[in-house]
């Protein structure tokens, strides 16, 4: 039988059993993953982009800046 694996919680470091049973995984806790979600919610995280990166993406959908 295999062992289950183990990740570290990505707030607090504790260990998480990567399990149906870990309900909050990979967080160890509710309140680690609410304090994750703050810190997204108030840009303590973003996934970082060039500025013009929106413009590149939807650059075929609309009409031209002018």
């Amino acid at each position: 039988m295999s062992q289950t694996p183990t990740v570290d919680c990505p707030t607090c470091g504790a260990p998480v059993e990567w399990s149906p049973e870990s309900k909050f995984r990979p967080f160890c806790s509710d309140r680690c993953k609410l304090i994750d979600l703050g810190a997204w919610a108030s840009e303590e995280h973003k996934i970082p982009v060039s500025p013009d990166a929106e413009d590149d993406m939807f650059s075929e959908d609309f009409e031209p800046r002018h």
